[in-house]
């Protein structure tokens, strides 16, 4: 009897439901890496075009802020966003064929890289210029408190944007107004090629946002457990009525501002230093240290989603684009005027 304990105590905890949460969350960030890598291969050929800004080694932020919402949150996300849409569930196909500018694109191939929208996830998409997204969340959680809806909206923005005037100003209006808004600052210490002592006085960030009086506090967002740990406690305080909170999320982009930036502004030792710190080879040994992770499975998993992203290329690249004749749609309003309906 002693024997047979002792094998089931030395067996994998793969089963229990901690476990199954956390290879969600490697499924998740092995998806973001993949899908990325992806764009960058597919770029790099010119068979994608525009302008890409790539998520590769913030995945943990995505995916743990993600992993703390509800389905009926909204998402406010920044031109840095196929993370945070895969994160939130967009579906791969639907992204892969927006990145080619497809019709069965999540935004009909008319937003691309920059402008990725999902409706019925609530996710209102990026913006390409920077900062313009806080104003829109404090809109979207101002209605959501004069209607009385169980929502909290999540903005995310880099540290450039904490430099811009939208930034001051929605702070203020949203603890003045006490709306149910998280933000979410993802500090990867570089805005485009600007070091961030360069472009704030204060580079505390949480700190500055704590001056406007709401809770505000640093996380380390290379941990995707700190990551959702911060924010299951900011969503549940905000839905609880205490107000916006804000999290500076410290991470960093292992590759270039976008693609097209030849990155010579930051030193190769330092880019080797935060490699080092890998959120997905973190959560891996984590994972594998409690017996929740073998080799087979991660090779699995690994396999599943480089499939996955494969074949929503094929799918992407044989997909019809815009017929001709549809290109001015959406330019005007193809509604009828108030005063003209019977």
């Amino acid at each position: 009897m002693n024997a047979r304990r002792a094998a089931v105590a030395a067996e994998p905890e793969q089963s229990t439901p901690e476990a199954a949460h956390r290879r969600e969350l490697l499924r998740t960030m092995l998806l973001i890496r993949r899908f990325e890598e992806a764009c960058a291969e597919l770029y790099s050929a010119a068979r994608i075009r525009g302008f890409v800004h790539l998520y590769v080694g913030e995945e943990a932020v995505a995916t743990g802020v993600m992993a703390a919402l509800g389905p009926d949150d909204a998402v406010v996300s920044t031109y840095r966003e196929h993370g945070h849409a895969l994160a939130r569930g967009l579906p791969v196909d639907s992204l892969m064929a927006e990145m080619f500018g497809k019709q069965s694109g999540c935004s009909g191939g008319r937003g691309g890289s920059m402008h990725l929208f999902d409706s019925s996830r609530h996710f209102v998409g990026g913006n390409a210029v920077v900062a313009a997204g806080i104003p829109l969340a404090i809109g979207l959680a101002l209605a959501d408190k004069l209607q009385h809806r169980d929502r909290v909206t999540v903005c995310f923005f880099g540290e450039g944007a904490a430099a811009e005037g939208e930034f001051h100003e929605a702070l203020n209006l949203a603890t003045l107004w006490r709306l149910p808004v998280l933000f979410c600052c993802e500090n990867n210490l570089y805005a485009m090629g600007t070091a961030i002592a360069k472009e704030h006085a204060q580079t505390d960030l949480a700190l500055r946002a704590e001056s406007y009086g709401l809770a505000a506090w640093p996380v380390d967002g290379m941990d995707v457990f700190a990551v959702e740990s911060a924010a299951r406690r900011a969503v549940e305080a905000i839905r609880g009525g205490a107000g916006p909170h804000f999290l500076e999320l410290r991470t960093f982009r292992f590759r270039a501002h976008s693609m097209y930036d030849p990155d010579r502004y930051r030193e190769k030792v330092e880019i080797e230093h935060w490699k080092e710190h890998d959120p997905i080879d973190a959560l891996v040994a984590t994972m594998r240290a409690a017996g929740q992770l073998d080799d087979a499975d991660l090779e699995a998993t690994r396999d599943e989603v480089a499939g996955l992203v494969a074949a929503a290329v094929d799918a992407a690249e044989a997909a019809p684009i815009e017929p001709v004749e549809s290109l001015t749609r959406f330019v005007t309003s193809d509604r009828e005027a108030e005063g003209s309906r019977t």
